[in-house]
């Protein structure tokens, strides 16, 4: 912790000092965040791509944190954990080719 710590310290002084100074200039100091300017309202709706993108993020994620331990330990588990794994591979393909038909990962 203690080498993590100075480490940390040493590239902020170095950054400090070699860093390159820049002004502060209306566009910097202007927030933004997810892609979308401050300006927008409170009432203002986000497109439904924005959740079916994250929400298949998320699935796909999941998928291979359950793949993980298989394939660290396959010989362990022995032919039927390689067979099912194969049929959710099988499954989770299917599933990616559905959503890339229907343009669920085109950006709109």
């Amino acid at each position: 912790m203690v080498l993590g710590g100075l480490v940390g310290a040493l590239f902020s002084l170095l950054n400090g000092i070699a860093g390159r100074r820049t002004r502060p200039n209306v566009n910097r100091t202007r927030p933004y965040e997810c892609g979308l300017p401050s300006e927008i309202q409170r009432g203002f709706r986000f497109g439904i791509s924005f959740y079916l993108i994250a929400m298949l993020f998320i699935l796909f994620d999941i998928e291979v944190i359950f793949l993980f331990p298989i394939a660290v330990q396959l010989r362990a588990f022995g032919g039927f954990a390689l067979g099912e794994t194969v049929t959710f591979v099988i499954l989770l393909m299917v599933a990616f080719v559905y959503v890339w038909r229907r343009g669920a990962l085109e950006w709109k």
